[in-house]
């Protein structure tokens, strides 16, 4: 792994968890949910790629494919996680 493939996988993850955050909304606490989400789906899903070794969309070394599923699905159970209200016990 290069460090410009490192600077570009950081930049479109931090990009899917902006453009989430633009979609369903929030306030700055949601923002930093969606980044540390897409963030760690991405590079979740890009190391499955190289460790099954599948590659259907490549940037250099960058598995883009797989890491744009990863975090796509990161963001998804994320954000079904964060809508449980856990309401008060009496």
């Amino acid at each position: 792994m290069t460090i410009p493939s490192l600077f570009i996988g950081l930049l479109i993850s931090s990009l899917f968890g902006a453009i989430f955050h633009l979609w369903r909304g929030g306030g700055p606490g949601r923002l930093l949910l969606y980044l540390a989400l897409a963030w760690l789906g991405f590079w979740g899903g890009h190391a499955l790629g190289v460790r099954w070794e599948w590659s259907f969309f490549s940037l250099g070394p960058l598995r883009l494919g797989m890491a744009t599923l990863g975090s796509i699905i990161a963001l998804g159970i994320g954000y079904w996680l964060s809508l449980v209200d856990m309401g008060e016990t009496k």
